[in-house]
């Protein structure tokens, strides 16, 4: 990936609600989409607890507009041909696998600079853990981003993330960087510290979220 492009996250973003369907509260799925899209990621990688889903239509929104690729490590077969079907559309951006999660994303898919994990499945935390120790050795390693995570909260130190609450609740953990080890996903965003902040409309009930920078 290289740097934030305000552009690319814009569209992703508008491609999304254009796919998917707008619902009351903050989009996991347009913020997912927005992230990968804004630095650029061309190989996007999502385990999913069952078969691909709103977060799927949100990288492959991402992957049209940087010319990338999305890849959906399913639970199994069954999984896949659901997938297939649903998202038969996409099927130029996205594909569908199955496998050990950990051992797709250090092996085949090691170059990913994009990752997502539902944290409904079992080990995800596991995941979270493999793929940043993989990645100490590269120049500029990828975001993983887990969804579901609204009970991963305690876990956001240890996993060096940061809790957003969207949605079901989203752990986005810092990118893994060569030269000053863990870089934190607000820096990669322009280079400036940055901080989210929740406001709801008490007439609608709706959730507005921003991203406020520092020097």
């Amino acid at each position: 990936m290289s740097h934030w492009s305000a552009d690319n996250a814009t569209k992703a973003y508008l491609r999304t609600i254009k796919m998917g369907k707008r619902g009351k509260e903050p989009d996991v799925a347009e913020f997912i989409s927005a992230l990968a899209g804004g630095n650029n990621a061309r190989l996007m990688v999502e385990v999913c607890g069952s078969t691909s889903g709103p977060t799927t239509i949100g990288l492959v929104a991402a992957a049209q507009q940087t010319g990338g690729k999305v890849i959906c490590i399913l639970p199994g077969p069954k999984e896949v041909q659901t997938s297939r079907s649903e998202m038969s559309r996409y099927l130029n951006r996205v594909e569908f696998v199955t496998g050990d999660p950990i051992t797709l994303l250090t092996g085949d898919y090691k170059d990913a600079d994009f990752v997502t994990v539902d944290c409904n499945i079992n080990g995800h935390k596991s995941i979270f853990k493999a793929v940043k120790k993989d990645r100490t050795h590269v120049e500029d390693g990828p975001f993983v981003v887990g969804y579901n995570a609204q009970n991963m909260v305690p876990s956001c130190s240890e996993l060096g993330g940061h809790f957003l609450p969207i949605g079901e609740g989203l752990l986005v953990c810092d990118k893994v960087h060569k030269d000053n080890g863990m870089r934190g996903f607000g820096s990669a965003l322009g280079g400036k510290r940055s901080k989210w902040i929740v406001k709801v409309d008490k007439c609608t009930g709706e959730e507005h979220v921003f991203r406020v920078t520092c020097p």
